[in-house]
């Protein structure tokens, strides 16, 4: 394992601190955890933060019910390798009425991901909920505060944030109030990349090059994850493609690129060569992501 740069060093330390920080301040913390890289970081983060103690934060997954099946996989080797209480929330009921992101557009991602992740943090009385989301990803995440505060009905208001001036916080919750924490905020994607491969952190194999089936729709190519719920086209075949994710979403809505980096020096130059947008391929972010978040989105 490689020395951390002074750059990374000093955002390692910072993370850790607020996740202590926000921890000893919790009564009961929970971590969001979709699989991705940035969450998978964070909970690295929260081993680093409390070791050699096992994790005393549970993993909390907000399962659309059209996750990808590597994800998922994925999700629980993670939590078992490293001795993490999961958790996992889904919208039995919007899984009945067959709520679907082909069909649905932003009623699908509020009834499947805002409205389970809500009931989740109501019913397991979470008040300090640590998420992996950083600024440089979106415009309205650059608004956020590093501990931020949602409503009783788990809504953002921007207006409503707290200064936070030389690394102090405020943890303090008004009734019915939690906080959303984010201890990397202040990284950028190369910080990512750079503390997963000196960290040797695993990810999910969809950020890896693979030969995976593929449609090309209206400009992104969507892995056919289950080709039995796959609402189909006409004329839509499948092709093999050796592509990659730089993003996870649901995988009906997330573009996959066509890559051959199938290991981490290849992605770390390819993504960080880029000039696009890491979430240009989420058909969900096409809408409003500030208006999701106010209505209680991660």
């Amino acid at each position: 394992m490689m020395a951390l740069s002074p750059n990374l060093a000093y955002l390692e330390s910072e993370a850790i601190h607020i996740i202590r920080d926000g921890f000893a301040e919790a009564k009961r913390p929970v971590v969001l955890f979709s699989g991705g890289k940035d969450s998978t970081v964070l909970a690295h983060l929260v081993l680093r933060a409390f070791y050699p103690a096992p994790p005393p934060i549970p993993l909390l997954h907000v399962d659309s019910t059209w996750e990808f099946r590597e994800v998922v996989e994925f999700r629980d080797r993670f939590a078992r390798n490293h001795g993490f209480d999961l958790v996992v929330k889904a919208n039995e009921e919007g899984r009945r009425q067959n709520i679907n992101p082909f069909e649905h557009g932003d009623t699908y991602t509020t009834m499947m991901r805002t409205d389970p992740l809500k009931a989740a943090l109501t019913d397991g009385g979470y008040d300090v909920i640590f998420g992996g989301a950083r600024r440089d990803e979106e415009a309205s995440r650059a608004k956020e505060r590093i501990a931020s505060v949602r409503n009783a009905n788990h809504g953002w208001e921007p207006r409503n944030q707290r200064p936070e001036l030389w690394r102090s916080y405020n943890w303090r919750l008004g009734k019915g109030q939690s906080i959303r924490a984010y201890p990397i905020s202040n990284w950028t994607e190369h910080d990512l990349w750079t503390y997963i491969r000196m960290r040797e952190i695993e990810l999910a194999p969809l950020y890896f090059a693979a030969d995976r089936p593929v449609v090309v729709r209206d400009g992104l190519r969507l892995v056919v994850d289950d080709d039995a719920r796959m609402q189909w086209r006409d004329g839509e075949t499948p092709t093999m493609e050796k592509v990659r994710f730089r993003t996870l979403g649901c995988w009906p809505v997330t573009g996959a690129d066509p890559s051959d980096a199938d290991h981490i020096d290849a992605v770390m130059y390819e993504t960080l060569t880029s000039g696009m947008s890491e979430r240009r391929g989420r058909v969900s972010d096409s809408g409003s992501l500030e208006r999701q978040k106010r209505d209680g989105y991660f």
